[in-house]
């Protein structure tokens, strides 16, 4: 019970988040706009931090070249981190856009000294312009980005404006869709809520662009988590700059089609919250000038990846509860009352959002809504690992995610170089699905049915990560015999197989 309270607050706050953003028309109220034209647009460095991203490299470059904006007042510094081919097809493109007249280079580090942060920190000491937009290999900014984020820099105390992610292949797959409309509920909702407001809103780590003066007044990019986003951004704020969310500012971009990718990426977002949390919490939380409803703010956020290992907690001991004959519930009726609570507080908050963001289309989006719930039931199991990870100071190599250059449903990606095999992770998943099967047994045994299509939801959900995660593998004939050797025999064979490769 008690963990169900704490995750009921998690999920009120949603629907506060909620309130907010339908209420929060600011930035539509904003009349002070620089009006940009060719001879006043500002000199801006454009960050592009790439890591092995031979497939989508290119398409990145083009992209921020083919902007509509002067050619002489952008600064392009590709940060290429790559030990591939990656870097031979950037070389390639740069000298073809320098002979273009662009002023563009690529900066090539044989050390990954902090990963991406640290490739940002380097750019940053060789950057000129006022401004500093960053974009991910995986995206695709519009011609008029620039011109249109810019324009909000005329209040001084602006330091970052953020983009909305679009999805250039949210149909792909029904993994795609989950991922899709959770990012644009975190978009609508969190974002826009926040937005130019006391609440701390956070950098998305690409879609956006920040004032030069506001990244050195905060400190700079650090290197000790695995959000330099976040860390950034927060950081900022506390020193007294504003951030702005558009959610006209739409940026296309790439969602990962591999469950390990996705699963890669939710881990590193999981971990890298609480990394914050433990370097930052105590001093927010401690600030003088900082409203109370702020600090609650900043403290559901750094630490809302918690309800992962609090969900799996509840899942393991409700069943023992049950063959225990513990009396959960004070009268019959309570477990109905519980569980219409929490569609009103969960669920139906969500349809209400979905329906109000995306009108004639909410019913595709409902469906993708579903989709979600099934994603983040599997994913907990990852995150939780995270999370843990991230408690006992385990430090993590940056592992990017992979993307693989599609944008067609027919695409294949399955013999692409990027794709990853499964973690022991997997078997956790596999574990979990048996134990919810034996769970909704034991329910409907022990006379209580009404729990079995909750506990059901989560199988699947547990289910369909496990599944994906074996049958998405790369070379998934062999990933059986991966655990029966030690970690020294699969070391020597990657080895051997970079050498053959050489």
């Amino acid at each position: 019970m008690a963990i169900a309270w704490i995750m009921t607050i998690y999920t009120l706050n949603f629907n506060y988040l909620s309130y907010k953003s339908t209420r929060n028309s600011l930035i539509h109220k904003i009349t002070s706009k620089i009006n940009l034209s060719d001879e006043t647009c500002p000199l801006v460095t454009i960050q592009l931090p790439i890591y092995n991203e031979k497939y989508v490299a290119t398409r990145l470059i083009n992209a921020v070249c083919s902007m509509d904006y002067p050619k002489e007042r952008m600064e392009i510094q590709v940060l290429d981190d790559s030990d591939d081919e990656t870097s031979g097809i950037i070389e390639a493109i740069v000298d073809k856009y320098e002979k273009d007249g662009f002023t563009i280079s690529a900066f090539h580090r044989v050390n990954r000294s902090g990963y991406k942060a640290g490739a940002l920190k380097e750019g940053l000491k060789l950057a000129k312009g006022e401004f500093i937009a960053i974009f991910d290999a995986d995206f695709i900014p519009q011609r008029d980005f620039l011109k249109k984020a810019l324009c909000y820099f005329e209040d001084s105390k602006i330091g970052l404006v953020q983009g909305r992610w679009g999805h250039i292949n949210e149909k792909y797959s029904i993994l795609t869709k989950a991922q899709a409309v959770s990012l644009d509920l975190h978009f609508f909702i969190e974002q826009k809520a926040k937005s130019l407001s006391h609440l701390f809103m956070n950098f998305n780590g690409t879609a956006g662009i920040w004032r030069t003066q506001c990244i050195k007044d905060a400190g700079g990019w650090h290197t000790s988590t695995l959000v330099e986003d976040l860390d950034l951004s927060f950081r900022a704020q506390m020193k007294g700059w504003k951030c702005i969310f558009d959610e006209d500012l739409v940026v296309n971009a790439e969602l990962p089609v591999q469950m390990n990718a996705a699963k890669r990426q939710q881990f590193r977002w999981a971990k890298g919250s609480i990394q914050v949390a433990k370097k930052l919490l105590i001093m927010l939380l401690s600030h003088r000038t900082l409203p109370i409803d702020t600090k609650i703010q900043i403290f559901i956020q750094l630490t809302k990846h918690i309800i992962n290992p609090l969900f799996l907690i509840q899942f393991l001991i409700f069943p023992i509860l049950l063959l225990m004959n513990y009396q959960i519930y004070d009268t019959a009726l309570a477990p109905a009352f519980g569980i219409v609570a929490y569609l009103l507080l969960g669920p139906a908050t969500y349809l209400i959002m979905i329906r109000k963001i995306w009108h004639e289309n909410w019913k595709t989006k409902a469906l993708q809504y579903l989709f979600m719930i099934f994603y983040a039931s599997g994913i907990s199991i990852n995150n939780s690992v995270a999370i843990f990870d991230a408690l006992v100071g385990k430090r993590n190599e940056f592992l990017r995610t992979p993307k693989f250059g599609i944008m067609e449903k027919n695409q294949d990606w399955r013999n692409n170089k990027y794709a990853l095999p499964f973690t022991k992770t997997t078997l956790l998943e596999i574990f979990f699905s048996a134990y919810g099967c034996i769970t909704i047994a034991i329910s409907l045994l022990s006379g209580n049915p009404i729990f079995i299509p909750l506990i059901a939801i989560q199988t699947i959900g547990f289910f369909y990560v496990a599944y994906l995660s074996i049958i998405q593998s790369k070379n998934n004939k062999n990933t059986a015999d991966m655990y029966l050797r030690s970690p020294t025999e699969i070391k020597l064979q990657d080895v051997r197989a970079n050498d053959t490769t050489t």
